[in-house]
């Protein structure tokens, strides 16, 4: 098993993480609400640490605010193996739904810190990020307030999520954007379609790839809404349906030819891809299982030549909204 990986540095701060995190959403949220196991979820954090994974991402919402609290468990007894991270400022409406509305309030927003530490159990976060732009409130004001509880200890370096160009560029005037959280997959390339995967490698700022295996299709495993769990998130998404399900099959057809010839699973794959779009690139694939979580790991040893990425690069463009 690979222990070593490719260290990325959140911009404007001396701190780094390897190129391959953990997602935990999926863990307490969205996905396969009858197949939880808090105890399987804690161990597999804690086995992540071990295998050097570092970089563990939730959020506020997840749950809501159930996913904190899993993994401020997990890293009781292991808190300085990890890089933190957390996210607020979407507020969930209606947990049946996931139906949920932005919040970037000043006021808000120091709440929300207070409350995800306090979830955490921690007394700092060390990567705290702005889930959405909140288009009522002008970006600076709620980056400003983030900046001042950097300055207060309580926050080690913030991020923003799913964020453009333009609006990154205007955070990053009132204080250092430490990394950009964005969707980016073999089905899912806006991030580098509108620039911002290349304006964050110029400003030195750590890109972090979220469903880096299209929420699960990308593994290869998905071939109807029938290998879907009963109760799960995915039903509800455009690209789930049967229709989109059986176009998209194409894509992972042509990576699993990739994939057979270098000796790699279709998720491996799937992973290199995105972790080859630049140097400052990580990735926070989720998963409920050590067995999964060891392939991700790997997936930072598959060297992929450059016959291969032309060949990535070609397969055709998803069918359906993500």
């Amino acid at each position: 098993m690979r222990t070593e990986m490719r260290r990325i540095q959140l911009g404007g701060s001396q701190r780094t993480f390897a190129a391959v995190g953990i997602g935990c959403m999926g863990m307490s949220w969205g996905y396969d609400e009858l197949g939880r196991d808090e105890s399987e979820s804690i161990a597999v954090i804690r086995h992540a640490l071990d295998l050097g994974v570092d970089l563990i991402d939730t959020a506020d919402q997840y749950g809501p605010f159930t996913n904190e609290l899993l993994v401020g468990k997990a890293l009781q007894g292991h808190r300085e193996k990890a890089l933190l991270a957390t996210k607020g400022g979407l507020v969930v409406d209606d947990p049946a739904t996931y139906k949920s509305h932005r919040d970037g309030r000043p006021a808000y927003l120091r709440a929300a810190v207070d409350a995800s530490l306090q979830r955490l159990g921690v007394d700092h976060i060390d990567l705290y990020q702005l889930h959405r732009i909140d288009p009522e409130v002008p970006v600076e004001e709620s980056w400003g307030t983030l900046a001042e509880l950097v300055k207060e200890g309580k926050l080690g370096a913030i991020g923003l999520s799913e964020a453009s160009v333009e609006e990154i560029g205007r955070a990053h005037t009132v204080h250092p954007v430490a990394s950009v959280q964005s969707e980016l997959s073999l089905w899912s390339r806006e991030a580098l379609k509108d620039g911002v995967v290349e304006y964050c490698g110029r400003e030195g700022i750590a890109f972090i790839a979220f469903a880096p295996l299209g929420r699960g299709f990308l593994s290869g495993l998905i071939g109807s809404p029938k290998d879907l769990p009963k109760v799960d998130g995915r039903h509800r998404i455009p690209r789930f349906q049967p229709e989109a399900i059986s176009a998209n099959q194409a894509i992972v057809d042509g990576v699993r030819v990739l994939a057979d010839g270098l000796g790699a699973t279709v998720a491996q794959v799937a992973i290199a891809w995105v972790l080859a779009q630049g140097e400052h690139v990580g990735v926070i694939p989720g998963t409920k299982t050590r067995r999964y979580l060891e392939d991700n790991v790997e997936a930072e040893s598959v060297t992929l030549p450059p016959e291969v990425l032309v060949e990535l690069a070609s397969l055709p463009e998803a069918v359906g909204t993500r």
